[in-house]
């Protein structure tokens, strides 16, 4: 293949992907809309970085691997943009207003995908949270059933491994908030029995039994129950998911589990201080743990200026949906106003990397992965605006120095480690 030029794209014979406008989920706040204003500031770690070529070398290393992501909303733009049907939202064709198509998912060498079935933290409050995600588990079922040829349900790390040597893309669902489990063990295993193979303990809320990074804290990390919850998530072999939680809660969940943790899209606190981010006390103990941090590239999290112009994001649309309720345009003109002022900067892809190689210092090579949140942001880094570039970034951790051995771990090999040891941990319990 001859050396690819990128500017703002990728070109390679019929492999051209531009920056896109795309759906935005409900729960991503508003105020995080992009502003077409914003431009990028001078200086310091959000200073412009030149263009990446990717070279034949990093394609062949991207080709000899995969990509296994830690977390795609796709299945939450299929409920609320196409009434959860896949004949509205075919993916087999060019979706560009989205992230995520088959044909991007093949340009952007993805073998394995968690796909987040996530419900908005409000839906607690209604009792409609179980249900509502359970409806999410039937869209990605309805995706494997409607494309065969292209995913299939995997439930364990040797489904991925045999699904890859299929060509397939190895299908895996991810809950995103433990207000999906209604304060109930069994609807935890409900949720098991139906594929789910890891849960994010909170999302934007506390809840009765775990604290949030957004919210006050009400058991300082996690209560007698939360606790009981990743025992039995341990049990079961679910990995414990700590993006969207507090600090504290961290630290209880890692001291509980008995297997090791994930961040399923997350980044690094010392790179960009965002509660969203894990903090570095966090980091150094993921050697001992086993765990991995999987880099989220949502710019408001990644972008040092734009973390600072995001970090009360969730707490800021708490409070504008107690002040105006069900009022829509006005919470979108609230918000607007306040993205004017505190614009979410998109970055570039050598930002992801930052984060890559803050983990990578602190914590070594073994303990990072790839969790884009993909079609579940509102503003990416250039060079990364869809599934389609995950060549770019191993060209970049190419030119930092990393091998193919340690692109490949970033990229899935870290991950499925994990997913191994939960397992053995789950046979032992048995």
């Amino acid at each position: 293949m001859a050396t690819i030029r990128l500017d703002g794209k990728i070109s390679c014979g019929r492999w051209l992907v531009s920056l896109t406008l795309f759906i935005l989920p409900l729960w991503l706040p508003l105020a995080e809309l992009p502003s077409a204003v914003a431009q990028e500031p001078t200086g310091g770690a959000t200073e412009a970085r030149a263009m990446v070529v990717v070279s034949p070398e990093a394609l062949a290393i991207h080709a000899r691997s995969y990509v296994f992501d830690g977390h795609n909303d796709l299945p939450w733009q299929v409920r609320t943009e196409a009434s959860r049907s896949f004949d509205a939202l075919d993916i087999s064709k060019p979706q560009p207003q989205i992230h995520t198509d088959i044909e991007r998912l093949r340009q952007g060498g993805v073998g394995a995908q968690f796909w987040s079935v996530y419900v908005p933290a409000s839906s607690a409050e209604s009792g409609v949270a179980h249900q509502m995600t359970l409806e999410q588990i039937e869209i990605v079922q309805a995706m494997m059933e409607r494309y065969p040829e292209t995913f299939e349900l995997a439930l364990t790390s040797a489904d991925v491994e045999r699904l890859q040597s299929q060509g397939k893309i190895a299908s895996l669902i991810g809950v995103e908030g433990g207000h999906s489990i209604e304060n109930s063990l069994e609807k935890l295993r409900r949720l098991y029995g139906l594929g789910a193979r890891y849960m994010t303990l909170t999302h934007s809320d506390t809840l009765d039994w775990a604290d949030s990074c957004s919210d006050e804290a009400k058991s300082g990390g996690l209560s007698e129950f939360g606790r009981e919850v990743v025992r039995e998530m341990n049990r079961l072999g679910m990995l414990v998911d700590l993006s969207h939680v507090s600090a504290a809660t961290m630290q209880a969940a890692m001291d509980t589990s008995t297997a090791p943790i994930i961040f399923s899209h997350s980044s690094a606190r010392g790179v960009a201080d965002h509660p969203r981010n894990v903090p570095d006390e966090i980091l150094r103990q993921l050697p001992a743990d086993g765990g991995v941090v999987m880099i989220n590239f949502y710019s408001g999290f990644v972008v040092p200026k734009s973390a600072e112009n995001t970090r009360t994001m969730f707490e800021r649309m708490r409070a504008l949906r107690e002040r105006f309720g069900d009022d829509q345009e006005a919470i979108r003109r609230e918000s607007a106003a306040f993205r004017a002022k505190h614009p979410v900067f998109p970055g570039s892809v050598h930002d992801v990397a930052d984060h890559i190689d803050h983990i990578v210092k602190v914590a070594g090579v073994e303990h990072v992965g790839i969790g884009s949140d993909f079609d579940g942001i509102g503003t990416v880094p250039k060079q990364l605006e869809d599934v389609s570039m995950y060549p770019v970034l191993t060209q970049v951790l190419l030119d930092r120095g990393y091998g193919e051995e340690a692109i490949h771990k970033i990229m899935n090999g870290n991950i499925l480690r994990v997913m191994k040891r939960a397992e053995a941990v789950a046979a032992q319990a048995r």
